[in-house]
């Protein structure tokens, strides 16, 4: 029953520290926004072009 009792500790041990790994990597990373195409501005400032 010890032995029992020592295994499921090691393992909550384990997955206690796995589940803090990850987090802390998580609010480790650093989100960016990718820029818009020189295009795709140039459009939106200037507007839809009108049919003729």
């Amino acid at each position: 029953m010890c032995w029992t009792l020592a295994i499921c500790l090691l393992i909550m041990a384990v997955i206690l520290f796995l589940a803090a790994v990850t987090t802390s990597t998580a609010y480790r990373y650093k989100h960016t926004i990718d820029p818009l195409p020189e295009k795709r501005i140039a459009q939106q400032q200037t507007g839809p072009k009108q049919p003729q």
